[in-house]
């Protein structure tokens, strides 16, 4: 789910994409810092990613994790990334339909953004260049700012429905929330349909997720739009999906999904 995009505040100490510090001048951190950048958003297969927590990684969970306590009603006992999937999950045995999750995971999207952003980047970014420009920035943005909930990933080159190859595909290559929540269902109505309708219909830009349920992977796919059968995900349930073993459901398609 890609979250925080654009409103992140100015933080108040040097961002540092590593557990250690040694002190080092500035103009020494600076470029430091920018090689790291740009080794994260390269899509060269040379480059191995790799993911060291940064300073806001706290700021971005605690953010997500308060506005789904507000959306579900109530929080989890357990800390961490592991409290948080266990309110996606409350989020979708809440007893709404398809529709509701997907309403309620948008909510919960456009919440984390100022109205005022959202309105003007769909206004002012979105046109430019038939929509390139605003697609290549949310991938990389995406990479920069996401990747403490799905894990690492990097930007690539995808190909558009006209032919065209534009480098704004994100390529998660294990995602963490699929592999945490070990759910069909919550990968598909709490991530990859309200992302897509949040990132259409809120900022201006279409949004193609791609997850693969074998080896947990997903291609995000900024600038093409869904085919209109998207929703029909017919995946088995995961073995081991902890709602299906819970409802003791047989193996076939995911009841969540």
């Amino acid at each position: 789910m890609t979250i925080l995009l654009l409103h992140v505040p100015p933080p108040t100490t040097p961002i540092l994409f590593s557990n250690s510090y040694s002190p080092r001048s500035t103009t020494t951190r600076t470029l430091d810092l920018t090689r790291r950048l740009r080794c994260r958003v390269s899509n060269s297969s040379e480059v191995k990613s790799e993911y060291n927590p940064g300073v806001l990684d706290d700021f971005f969970m605690r953010s997500f994790r308060t506005k789904l306590v507000e959306e579900v009603g109530s929080d989890s006992d357990k800390p961490g990334y592991v409290g948080l999937i266990e309110l996606v999950k409350l989020l979708l045995l809440q007893g709404r339909t398809r529709s509701e999750t997907n309403d309620a995971a948008v909510r919960i999207l456009k919440s984390l953004f100022p109205p005022l952003i959202l309105e003007l980047y769909k206004l002012l970014i979105a046109p430019l260049a038939q929509g390139k420009i605003a697609a290549l920035m949310v991938a990389r943005v995406t990479v920069l700012t996401c990747q403490w909930l799905m894990g690492p990933c990097k930007v690539n080159t995808i190909d558009l429905p006209n032919g065209e190859s534009w480098e704004s595909g994100v390529f998660v290559e294990k995602c963490q929330y699929l592999e945490e929540s070990k759910c069909v269902g919550v990968c598909i109505n709490t991530c990859k349909l309200p992302t897509q309708t949040f990132f259409k219909d809120y900022m201006g830009v279409p949004l193609l997720m791609e997850p693969d349920f074998k080896d947990y992977s997903c291609q995000f796919k900024f600038g093409v739009a869904p085919p209109k059968d998207d929703g029909n995900v017919n995946e088995p349930c995961l073995e081991t999906c902890s709602i299906a073993s819970r409802r003791k459901l047989n193996s076939g398609e995911c009841p969540m999904a």
